[in-house]
């Protein structure tokens, strides 16, 4: 913290300070809006819609309508706001990011700016990063807007389109980013109006904003038709590279000439950085071999060198069970950032085939982009946007400048006692892998409930393998056992246990501490 921000505080201390009197008018009321009965408290978004038609703003509404969503909140779950998470929600309902740490109740801030947005009749979009979160939340949260008079809808893959039209026209609304991102691409190839599930993009809340919008902001949404029937030519190639030896560059090695003679005694080089993989001459000899050609690198052979192509990659670049898995003989993406598996997506440009090939399962047809948006468009075209995470002021900037979102960091409701220790950098893989487990078997002895995160399926695997042999017993939460995530990270603060798992579990779940197992 420089010298200035010691002086005259933080930009979030100055914002924080800004919307106190709100917080202080809200808590004011409580009292009075305490003493309502059920149907006088419900009655409240009656006459606040009423108001709202007489011309009265949402900002003047604001202190009664968080004081009734508190209310309402204590009555039907138990739960009270605290005064943080007022001033989170009045940051959301701003268009703002609240950058609130982990475990201070973002889920339950999200009511606050929900309920008062919808109160316009023209809906709001809580966007979740899984479905799982997307149908609790809008269970048990929902609750509150049920109470109060307002209808929640769920948007979540393999609904129908009638069930989605109706789910949209609802006032609150939750659901995943692909979900939202693949209905906005769907109704822009419908033929009739009518047809088109979703109403105006009018006020989205994104949990977990910046795995959303910075960490998969390019990601493109693809919707695909089927386009020429599967070539013979993935199996040809496949068995052609099968054949070849690779060479793997790591890291950006020096361009010399030494390497250059080095890499004509391999078949094809791989470069794991620039994601590329591509003949030598020693390989493009025995290409023109194998397929009977006299230059492969003529036009007329495009076909061949775009399949052989596709094969270096399939084999040299992507790997199983990092960037996908083989499941009921079906080759399944797994998502990079989330760990999760990807149902009904496909590697574009003949590179799905290609791994079909390589792994030996039925090989589909191929397919060409119908409709593509990336999340970086699409959630800026909403009328206004805010979100929240517990870490955002790493990426305030980059918030700043693609989607003119400023971050606001809000304090706990109670100091912070969590310990956060520096980074351990050990020379190797192994090595590091031997330091997890000695830490593991020293906090398993005492009975620590112990999460470990992995960045990826194989390395999940691989860490519990070692464990297996120490005789530690652990669960694995991965793409390949997403169906028991629940139920794994209900069980992960548990008396002695041990958990393992992608980063595609954890986010927005509560792990419950607990007894003995």
């Amino acid at each position: 913290m420089g010298i200035m921000s010691k002086i005259f505080g933080t930009y979030s201390e100055k914002e924080v300070k800004r919307v106190m009197p709100l917080v202080e008018k809200i808590n004011s009321l409580e009292e009075g809006i305490s003493k309502l009965n059920d149907e006088e408290l419900r009655h409240k978004t009656v006459e606040f819609k009423e108001r709202l038609e007489k011309g009265e703003t949402l900002d003047d509404l604001l202190p009664e309508a968080f004081a009734v969503v508190r209310e309402a909140s204590k009555r039907v779950l138990g739960l009270r706001h605290f005064d943080v998470q007022l001033i989170g929600g009045i940051i959301l309902h701003q268009g703002r990011i609240a950058e609130m740490k982990t475990g201070e109740g973002k889920t339950l801030v999200a009511t606050l700016p929900a309920y008062l947005n919808a109160l316009t009749g023209k809906g709001v979009h809580i966007i979740t990063v899984n479905d799982y979160l997307a149908k609790r939340d809008s269970e048990w949260m929902g609750k509150v807007y049920r109470f109060l008079g307002l209808t929640v809808g769920l948007v979540i893959s393999g609904m129908q389109p009638e069930d989605k039209k109706k789910a949209y026209a609802s006032d609150v609304i939750y659901g995943t980013n692909n979900e939202y991102g693949f209905d906005y691409l769907r109704d822009n190839m419908i033929i009739y109006k009518q047809q088109a599930v979703q109403r105006e993009l009018n006020f989205a809340i994104v949990d977990e904003i910046d795995s959303i919008l910075i960490d998969e902001a390019r990601t493109p949404l693809i919707i695909s038709g089927r386009a020429d029937k599967s070539s013979d030519l993935y199996k040809k190639a496949n068995d052609f590279v099968k054949r070849l030896t690779p060479k793997i560059i790591v890291e950006e090695d020096v361009k010399d000439f030494e390497q250059a003679e080095d890499n004509e005694k391999y078949d094809y080089i791989v470069d794991l950085k620039a994601k590329s993989a591509s003949l030598t001459q020693k390989g493009i000899k025995k290409a023109e071999q194998y397929f009977n050609i006299a230059n492969f690198n003529d036009i007329d052979n495009s076909e061949i060198v775009h399949h052989v192509t596709q094969s270096l990659r399939a084999h040299g670049i992507m790997k199983k069970d990092i960037d996908y898995i083989v499941k009921d003989g079906e080759v399944l993406i797994v998502d990079e950032f989330t760990g999760r598996i990807m149902y009904g997506r496909r590697y574009n440009n003949g590179l799905h085939q290609a791994i079909e090939a390589k792994e030996n399962v039925k090989i589909a047809d191929e397919s060409k982009t119908l409709a593509t948006i990336t999340f970086q468009n699409f959630f800026r075209m909403y009328n206004k946007l805010s979100g929240m995470t517990g870490t955002a002021m790493t990426e305030e900037e980059e918030f700043r400048e693609i989607y003119n979102l400023d971050v606001i960091s809000i304090p706990t409701n109670k100091p912070m006692i969590r310990i956060d220790q520096n980074d351990v950098i050990y020379k190797n893989e192994n090595a590091k892998f031997r330091a997890i487990v000695e830490d593991i078997k020293e906090s398993h002895a005492k009975g620590q409930p112990v999460l470990v995160g992995t960045i990826s399926i194989e390395k999940s695997e691989k860490l519990s393998n070692i464990l297996k042999k120490e005789g530690i017993k652990h669960e694995v939460l991965n793409a390949k056992f997403h169906e028991k995530e629940a139920e794994i990270i209900a069980q992960a603060g548990k008396f002695g246990a041990v958990t393992i798992a992608t980063n595609m579990a954890g986010r927005g779940t509560d792990i419950m501490l607990g007894r003995k197992l």
